[in-house]
């Protein structure tokens, strides 16, 4: 007894192969008890939440199919050839026009009711399922009645043995009357069914009205089954409230879940609708199989890990040689390499400390090199940062530039567009009116991008935000035979940002991508994906393009810089696309390779528990209509810009006030102590006095003239100048303005004295 004690607390054998064995057996006993019990649940869920989601799909699909027919065929009443026909009223055009329709449409029938009753119908010809156009007409009354009330609409009609969706579009004629109603229906074929049934794994079964129109069950039940488990399975969702209540029934000797929904009709009632069938029977039946398998596949590796482990065990008295070659690769860089301590006698101790050395110069290497990617990226980061504020000053000071000659450009188009001329001339004028207003906005973006203050932000969808970009581009993307296709997070949360700098920022992405494609290929692809990442929302935009080069790879985000054609790009785009991603404590990157296509990486942070910010309020003016209010008014108008001037003078001069101008503070404070005016129109900023140090001037020497002091300005108005603007209730007009919006401010200052 002493003796079997003794071999077996020396024999190290023996100490690793009676527990490894042991745990090994009584883990294959608890994993054949549990894959048993949850397998069983698991597969019965799995095959519950496959039918509730291919129903979802289903009713997805049926919605995208309507809104589809609506959106296609709305327009169609607008199209010159067929507006043309409807307001012509003749007949036999209407007719002609009509029965071209369901070929030039892709429909399967064309209706046109006009409001005397009289109707023109067309199908497509059918020799072997020919389409009963009078029941169709019957069945259409209740959509063509609605649109009849100037409501456009979509139903679902069952027409003999078929299912027809049926868009009803009202029609008018030049004046705007009513004409008739142009009504299309696209059948339901069984086509598309076996399609969802094949694309879901799920079967489908339509019926309506107690018949079966189609059906993808092999071997099914007589009819009147079917309409018996539609009827039940309503049933269950009007007790419950939810669709989740499934059926279980028992069909071809295999088990399924089924679930029922109707289609939306004006008329139908509810007895329009579809079942929708999973099977649980092969897994279940799989389960056995799996059993058995991992019986016979745990025994052999039992045998299998009982023989390797008495294998490596009498390896173990080799342990220098393994600490030699683990020495040798750690000295290579292979820092993975260690050495298994066999026992706790001298080599197993040099072990562990070889093991604990290897350890803390890989910590050590992997800090330092840490340490360098972040010197480097902060480098950059700081680089970027430098071109972005000396870029931003430059902007800021063109755009101020700008503004004073477009308010000249805006307001003497305006008062040429009103004197009498040859209309010729008034088209050129609307032209070089519109034009200055372009250059606004150009100027309005470019402010944007000088701006230091943080956006106005609220919790936003990015899907939504990517959604609408793509929508924005989709004619230009369509028309370049550029693919998008998205992979967005369903449950991606919201994010604190300014939806409108930051949709700028995907349009950009997206609109570089397409360019890069079209310049390089007839086709391409652009696949964007957004998922949640820790605390943070990613969003990848990817392209099959031509790519970036290495050279060019850490220029992208540069102002100004482009490969682009001269004439074909500014080199802002990305460089404004940093700043906004920036500014919401976020960061875009790019990788790239030349031939590969280029993929831009946007990372936004996640925030909780921030309050929507609140509307900023502005200053309301009140548009005056009267072209004499100025008559025995008094104005000063003081601006550096003589065209300004001028251009002020000219517009309150034509309404009667009498207009005085000044180019400085100085002569202006001189103007009025000699005369008293009724108004004073200040720029914010010039040489000398600047608008606010006028106006306090003002509040000592006239206070009551200082409440009627309007400001305006081309330059970027700061935090300080908007507090000072918003304590004393004064309105600025930031130029270019129009002159009604000129003329609505004076009328507001002088209403308000």
């Amino acid at each position: 007894m002493e003796k079997l004690r003794a071999r077996l607390q020396f024999s190290f054998s023996t100490k690793v192969l009676l527990p490894v064995v042991t745990v090994m057996v009584l883990l294959l006993a608890v994993t054949v008890w549990v894959v048993n019990q949850r397998l069983t649940k698991e597969f019965q869920s799995e095959a519950r939440q496959s039918l509730a989601t291919a129903d979802k799909v289903f009713r997805k699909s049926q919605d995208i199919r309507k809104n589809y027919l609506v959106s296609r065929y709305r327009n169609l009443r607008n199209e010159p050839r067929y507006r043309a026909v409807l307001q012509s009223g003749h007949m036999p055009t209407l007719r002609d026009e009509i029965r071209d329709l369901p070929d030039d449409q892709g429909v399967d029938v064309a209706l046109f009711t006009l409001t005397s009753g009289e109707r023109i119908v067309s199908a497509k010809p059918d020799p072997l399922r020919p389409i009963p156009v009078t029941e169709f007409e019957t069945r259409c009354e209740m959509a063509v009645k609605r649109a009849m009330e100037d409501a456009e609409n979509v139903d679902t009609i069952l027409v003999g043995e078929r299912l027809f969706d049926v868009v009803s579009i009202p029609a008018r004629g030049a004046d705007g009357t009513l004409i008739g109603v142009l009504t299309f229906g696209s059948e339901l074929r069984a086509a598309e069914v076996e399609e969802f049934s094949l694309l879901n794994r799920s079967e489908i079964v339509l019926v309506a009205e107690g018949r079966i129109i189609a059906s993808t069950v092999a071997n099914q039940r007589p009819p009147e089954d079917f309409a018996q488990l539609f009827r039940e399975c309503l049933a269950n969702v009007k007790r419950s409230g939810t669709p989740e209540r499934l059926k279980e029934l028992l069909l071809n000797e295999q088990h399924y879940y089924c679930s029922a929904g109707t289609f939306t009709s004006l008329s139908g009632a509810g007895k329009l609708g579809y079942l929708l069938l999973s099977s649980y029977e092969q897994p279940l039946r799989a389960l056995q199989t799996t059993q058995q398998m991992l019986l016979l596949v745990s025994g052999l590796g039992i045998l299998f890990g009982t023989a390797t482990v008495w294998f490596l065990v009498r390896k173990t008295t080799q342990p220098l040689r393994e600490l030699r070659d683990s020495a040798e690769a750690v000295g290579k860089g292979d820092f993975s390499r260690r050495v298994e301590a066999a026992s706790r006698d001298e080599c197993g101790e040099l072990a562990a400390v070889f093991n604990q050395m290897t350890e803390n110069v890989k910590r050590s290497r992997e800090q330092l090199e840490s340490t360098v990617e972040t010197l480097k990226s902060t480098q950059a980061q700081l680089v970027q940062s430098e071109k972005l504020s000396g870029i931003g000053e430059f902007v800021a000071g063109v755009a101020h530039e700008l503004n004073n000659p477009l308010t000249t450009v805006m307001g003497f188009s305006e008062l040429l567009g009103r004197s009498e001329g040859e209309p010729q001339h008034k088209r050129h004028l609307d032209m070089i009116h519109k034009s200055a207003i372009r250059c606004h906005k150009i100027v309005q973006s470019l402010l944007s991008f000088a701006r230091r203050h943080q956006p106005e932000r609220k919790l936003s969808s990015v899907n939504e935000l990517v959604e609408s970009a793509i929508d924005f581009l989709q004619y230009q993307l369509r028309t370049n035979n550029v693919e998008v296709v998205t992979r967005l997070e369903p449950t991606l949360p919201k994010a604190m940002v300014d939806p409108h700098q930051v949709q700028q920022v995907f349009l950009n992405l997206l609109n570089n991508a397409r360019q890069a494609i079209e310049a390089h290929q007839p086709n391409g692809c652009i696949r964007i994906s957004t998922e949640t990442y820790g605390q943070l929302i990613r969003i990848v935009f990817q392209d099959n393009g031509p790519g970036i080069s290495e050279a060019n790879l850490s220029k992208v985000f540069d102002p100004f810089f482009t490969t682009k054609e001269v004439g074909k790009g500014t080199g802002l785009g990305l460089s404004l696309c940093y700043g906004i991603i920036k500014e919401h404590g976020g960061a875009i990157t790019v990788r790239s390779r030349q031939g590969e296509g280029a993929a831009f990486e946007i990372v936004l942070p996640l925030v909780e528990q921030l309050a929507e910010p609140q509307e900023k309020i502005e200053p309301t003016v009140t548009r005056v209509s009267n072209e004499r209010e100025g008559t025995g008014k008094k104005v000063l108008a003081i601006d550096d810009e003589d065209a300004i001037l001028l251009m002020v003078r000219e517009t309150l001069s034509e309404h009667g006030y009498e207009v005085h101008v000044a180019q400085d503070g100085e002569s202006a404070l001189r103007c009025l102590e000699q005369t008293s005016f009724d108004l004073v129109l200040c720029d914010w900023k010039m040489p000398g006095l600047n608008g606010e140090q006028i106006y306090e001037r003002m509040r000592v020497s006239n206070p009551v003239l200082s409440e009627r002091m309007i400001f305006f300005t081309g330059d970027v108005i700061n935090e300080k100048a908007q507090r000072f603007l918003g304590e004393r209730h004064k309105v600025c007009l930031s130029k270019p303005f129009s002159l009604v919006e000129f003329r609505a401010a004076i009328g507001q200052a002088l209403a308000a004295g």
